[in-house]
């Protein structure tokens, strides 16, 4: 009997204690241990990026039984136990200051907890970190690792209102100087998000990150092959068609091979295999739909932009540009890469049948 398909689950144990299908990452997962200290991702949504987060919790929190057959088994000391705090600020919608203060509040206050270490309860969130940080160390004996999904969800989720959104990333990138400036105490830092926030605003506290969006070592770091497809998921597509499955769900490129959006491809089993947009009803950003129609963009002809990596970098509040933001989200892929002038450019394109669906639903949402 086929192993059951893990829609929506997020959290490695519950994959592996449940007998989920599981598309190994841990070879990624060993290799930016081993060879770094400070990284960022970002991705689409319905990716994998939490889940890939929660998988370094559990190795570094030294839960060996989760790990069984898998490549980082033998390859890691589980007896290596290290504290990890794991903020996600992907819980709801921030819609005022105040209650981003008590989204970062409650998660400081539930990790401490975790950690068994108190919290100042009047702290602000980048004391709170601070404390944290320090508190945890000073504990468990080892440096810490710090992970935070959805950084930019706050921001996100206000995008259409510049000034309220502006006031979030200043908060934020003042919550992630902390970081730096905890270094001694730390042993890896690894944030996610959608979207890449120039680093002259959010990130100019926290200027050492290595950014592996686009590094072809990590480029299947989430998503799933097409061989990790066939390989893992063959008794679940029995008799279909695989090129038209390439055609429909395939197709997203960081310079690894080409992936397919891991949502996509359980969603069309589960429902049968049926060729749908999935797309848009699980993995949609709302506040892209809400950015198109505040600034009454049009939805240009995009097969063929090109992109530098300036122009691929250089979204914020005070700076958006459509077509970097559709790449970040998923909408746009890249084609090719190639030099020009001594500079890297980038052919962007549609990645498959169903993002162009999409983009088609995209435009009538304006009309």
């Amino acid at each position: 009997m086929p192993k059951k398909l893990p829609i929506g689950i997020q959290t490695l144990s519950h994959i592996i204690d449940g007998g989920y299908v599981y598309v190994d990452k841990t070879p990624y997962a060993f290799r930016l241990i081993d060879q770094g200290k400070y990284y960022f991702l970002s991705r689409p949504r319905r990716f994998g990026k939490s889940l890939f987060l929660d998988t370094l919790k559990e190795i570094f929190e030294g839960n060996k039984a989760l790990f069984k057959g898998l490549y980082i088994e033998d390859k890691w000391d589980f007896e290596d136990r290290y504290p990890v705090i794991h903020i996600s600020l992907g819980a709801g919608m921030s819609i005022t200051m105040e209650r981003m203060y008590s989204m970062l509040r409650w998660e400081m206050s539930k990790e401490a907890q975790r950690l068994g270490v108190e919290l100042e309860e009047t702290a602000t969130p980048r004391d709170a970190l601070a404390r944290l940080i320090w508190a945890a160390h000073e504990k468990h004996g080892k440096p810490v690792v710090v992970l935070i999904d959805e950084y930019d969800k706050p921001i996100l989720d206000n995008i259409t209102d510049t000034e309220l959104a502006r006031e979030m990333r200043d908060e934020l990138k003042d919550l992630y100087t902390v970081i730096k400036a905890s270094d001694e105490l730390i042993r890896l830092v690894f944030i996610t998000g959608v979207s890449k926030f120039s680093k002259l605003n959010l990130f100019s506290g926290l200027n050492n990150l290595n950014d592996i969006t686009l590094n072809p070592t990590y480029g299947n770091i989430c998503g799933y092959s097409h061989e990790e497809v066939l390989e893992h998921f063959q008794e679940h597509l029995a008799g279909v068609n695989m090129e038209e499955v390439r055609a429909w769900y395939n197709g997203y490129n960081y310079f690894g091979d080409k992936v397919y959006n891991p949502f996509d491809i359980l969603l069309f089993i589960d429902n049968d295999l049926d060729f749908r947009n999935y797309w848009w009803s699980t993995g949609n950003p709302k506040f892209l739909i809400d950015l198109v129609k505040s600034k009454a963009y049009d939805i240009p002809n995009i097969e063929h932009y090109e992109a530098t990596d300036s122009m691929l970098d250089s979204f914020d509040v005070d700076n958006i540009e459509l077509e970097p933001l559709l790449w970040q989200t998923g909408y746009l892929t890249i084609k090719e890469k190639f030099s020009f002038r001594g500079r890297n450019r980038y052919r962007l394109g549609i990645p498959n049948k169903e993002i162009q669906y999409s983009l088609n639903f995209l435009r009538g949402d304006r009309v």
